[in-house]
C-alpha cells in the first residue's frame, strides 16, 4: 500500500594496459577526440558553464512490497524494507535508468536515460525510505564539456563506481565513458574509454545495460564487467564482457524465460546479482534478481544462478532498471531498486529497498 508523502590500480595498473593494448584497434572517434582536447587546451578555452539544478521531489511512502498482503516482509531471500514513489515537477526528473548507493546508504548519484545526472539523500525513518533530500540534476558532460546529448550520446544506462571513478555505459553507442566524479562532481567531464570491437555489433537498443568493478585483490582484478541487455550469442545466451584485469574476454548469462539483463552490481559477500526484467502487452512487466558467485566469473564461462525474488505487477513494481548494493551499519546487505518510468504518466518512478536476508 501507498501512503503518505512527506546503481582499470596492481589492478589499475591491468586495466590501463588493457585499455591501451585495445585502443591500438579502437575507434577512430578516440583518437579525434584526443585531439580536440589537446587543441582546446592549446587555445586556452575557458570551460563551458554548466547548469546544475536543484529540485524538488515528492515521495509517498510504499509500506508493503505485495497490496493484498502488506504485512508480509520476505519475498524469496529478500526481506522489504520499504519503497518510495517519487515525483517532481522539473521536466527531466524520471527514466532512472542506474543508480549508485554510497557507502553510508543515504548518499547516492542516478543516471537517467537521457544522460542526465541525479544527485540526493535518501532520508530514513525507523529504518525504511522516508523521502529524497538535496537533489540536484545537471546534464552529463563529455570531453569538450558540453552536454553528451549533444554528441547524440543520450541512452545512458549503465553505472559503476571505482575508486572516486563513475563509469556510464551509453547504450546505442556502444560506448563506455568515465567521469572522475571525486574531483569534478557533477562537472566532471566524461572521456570515452577503449572498449572490446566486438561491442559494435551488439544490437543498437539492447546494448550494455550493466556495469560493475570486480574487487582488485581477487581474480578479476579490477576489471570492468559490462553486459548487455539482449546482445546474444550463437547459443542465445547474453553476451558480457570482462575488460582489463587479469582475464579480460568475453563470458555469457545463461537467458531465462525472455528475462533480459537491466543491471548488475556486487555484494560484499562476493557475489555477483543480475536485475532482469520481462515485459510483454499481454501480461505486463515482471521483475527477477539473479545470484551468481563472482569466482564463476572468467572468459568463456556461462553464467547460470538462482532467483532471489521474482515479481509481477501484482506487486509493487514498476520498469525496474537500475539496482545498487551497500552494507547498513548493522551489517545487512541492502539492495536499492529505482525504475524507469519512460517519462510516462502511466508509469511510476519507484526507489525500493530489500535486505538479502538468505545468509
Amino acid at each position: 500500500m501507498v501512503r503518505g508523502t512527506c546503481r582499470l590500480a596492481g589492478t589499475a595498473a591491468h586495466r590501463t594496459a588493457e585499455i591501451a593494448r585495445l585502443r591500438k584497434g579502437a575507434p577512430r572517434r578516440l583518437t579525434a577526440v584526443t585531439l580536440a582536447l589537446a587543441i582546446g587546451a592549446a587555445a586556452g578555452l575557458p570551460p563551458p558553464a554548466r547548469a546544475e539544478t536543484a529540485l524538488d521531489i515528492a515521495a509517498s511512502v510504499i509500506d508493503g512490497f505485495g497490496p493484498r498482503d502488506p504485512h508480509r516482509r520476505q519475498f524469496g531471500a529478500l526481506e522489504f524494507r520499504g519503497g518510495l514513489q517519487l515525483s517532481s515537477s522539473d521536466r527531466n526528473f524520471g527514466g532512472l535508468s542506474a543508480i549508485h548507493v554510497r557507502p553510508d546508504g543515504a548518499h547516492f548519484v542516478a543516471v537517467t536515460d537521457k544522460a542526465q545526472w541525479l544527485r540526493g539523500r535518501i532520508i530514513y525513518r525507523d529504518g525504511a525510505p522516508a523521502g529524497i533530500a538535496d537533489a540536484v540534476m545537471a546534464p552529463m558532460l563529455g570531453p569538450d564539456g558540453k552536454p553528451l546529448t549533444g554528441r547524440g550520446w543520450f541512452d545512458t544506462e549503465a553505472l559503476a563506481e571505482d575508486a572516486g571513478a563513475l563509469y556510464v555505459g551509453i547504450e546505442r553507442a556502444h560506448q563506455i565513458v568515465r567521469f572522475d566524479f571525486a574531483k569534478g562532481g557533477l562537472a566532471a567531464r566524461g572521456m570515452p574509454i577503449a572498449v572490446p570491437p566486438s561491442f559494435a555489433r551488439l544490437p543498437a537498443n539492447k546494448g550494455i545495460e550493466c556495469l560493475a568493478v570486480a574487487p582488485n585483490a581477487g581474480p578479476l582484478a579490477g576489471a570492468l564487467i559490462a553486459v548487455s541487455e539482449r546482445g546474444l550469442d550463437a547459443a542465445g545466451n547474453v553476451r558480457g564482457f570482462l575488460i582489463g584485469g587479469k582475464m579480460a574476454g568475453e563470458f555469457s548469462v545463461r537467458r531465462k524465460d525472455d528475462f533480459d539483463i537491466v543491471d548488475c552490481a556486487l555484494t560484499p559477500d562476493g557475489d555477483f546479482l543480475l536485475l532482469e526484467r520481462f515485459f510483454s502487452w499481454r501480461s505486463g512487466v515482471a521483475m527477477r534478481i539473479r545470484r551468481v558467485p563472482l569466482t564463476a566469473l572468467r572468459p568463456g564461462a556461462v553464467l547460470e544462478g538462482p532467483a532471489l525474488i521474482e515479481a509481477d505487477l501484482g506487486y509493487q513494481i514498476d520498469n525496474m532498471e537500475g539496482m545498487s548494493v551497500h552494507r547498513a551499519a548493522n551489517g545487512e546487505t541492502i539492495l536499492t531498486l529505482v525504475s524507469d518510468d519512460n517519462f510516462s504518466l502511466l508509469q511510476r518512478t519507484l526507489l525500493l529497498q530489500f535486505a538479502l536476508v538468505d545468509r
